[in-house]
């Protein structure tokens, strides 16, 4: 039997018409009884939702009554699979990613593996006529969000006016000790020695002013569960405002911290908030906490 476009459409799809305003997420919860916000999450960064055939993978995307929504019953696998980096968004200007642990965002030395060599590799496998343009780096030991840029355009628009287009950028760490306070904010000169150690002033030493702002989520009596927001975003810059409270990141040994339980540098960027450089589009992306993180404060 043939099938018309929009027949084998329907079994490729469910379909479902808004009427009443919502967000994406929430509209979702509602219509697809009993589904977990991390697996509609899932189907969203897995390319298998679109909002009258445009493909959404926002998860709070403002639907208007009248609008279709399309929920793949397939769900697509990413085209890439690599234990490194996981890819949340991608079009033809930025690319969103998720690093693990391990992995350099960029190599400081020619021919190092890095995140940079897989997107590039990526790219060139799907014939794109692009490369993954840095506009900002993650330490090798700490994982979570990242954008890199597609083209020459929207990477000197990042770079021109970072603060402006990335408006929230949040870390999730665990610290040393109890923290004696439930919230705070940490500010710094951080300027690089000989042997590249950042260290911190509270004048100016001509290094750069440095603002993280903390908020204690759990503590015990050997370890605490905090959030951190970026002001600004310099080298180490949280790693050395923890060190300078007396409650440096577990596993941070270059700054003061022990191996601690995970045997790992535990910082993970969590929150990537921004304006698309081309289109101004507002985008947001969020990974929920590491479990090994969380587990420990059960």
């Amino acid at each position: 039997m043939n099938m018309t476009g929009e027949q084998y459409a329907a079994t490729k799809y469910n379909e479902y018409k808004v009427q009443e305003t919502a967000t994406l997420m929430d509209f979702l919860m509602k219509e697809l009884h009993g589904i977990s916000r991390n697996r509609l999450k899932d189907i969203l960064r897995g390319h298998g939702i679109s909002v009258d055939r445009k493909l959404v993978t926002q998860y709070n995307f403002q639907l208007s009554p009248g609008m279709v929504v399309r929920v793949s019953k397939h769900r697509r696998k990413t085209e890439l699979d690599n234990k490194w980096i996981k890819i949340l968004y991608e079009d033809k200007d930025i690319i969103v990613i998720e690093k693990s642990e391990g992995i350099l965002s960029m190599a400081t030395t020619g021919g190092q593996f890095c995140v940079k060599t897989i997107l590039d590799e990526y790219f060139q496998k799907r014939h794109f006529k692009c490369h993954a343009h840095v506009v900002h780096r993650l330490d090798r030991e700490t994982s979570g969000l990242m954008v890199y840029a597609k083209t020459i355009e929207a990477a000197q628009i990042l770079e021109s006016d970072w603060k402006r287009y990335v408006f929230d950028r949040r870390y999730i760490a665990i610290v040393e000790g109890h923290m004696e306070r439930e919230g705070g904010t940490v500010e710094s000169w951080l300027k690089d020695n000989k042997e590249y150690i950042t260290y911190s002033s509270p004048i100016d030493n001509g290094g750069k002013f440095a603002v993280t702002h903390y908020h204690t989520l759990e503590a015990r009596d050997d370890m605490s569960l905090i959030e951190l927001r970026l002001e600004t975003g310099r080298k180490n810059q949280i790693r050395v405002h923890m060190s300078d409270l007396g409650h440096p990141i577990v596993g941070d040994v270059k700054y003061g911290g022990g191996n601690g339980p995970l045997h790992r540098l535990c910082l993970h960027a969590f929150r990537l908030y921004l304006y698309h450089p081309v289109t101004g589009e507002r985008m947001e992306f969020e990974t929920p906490y590491p479990t090994a993180f969380t587990a420990l404060f059960k």
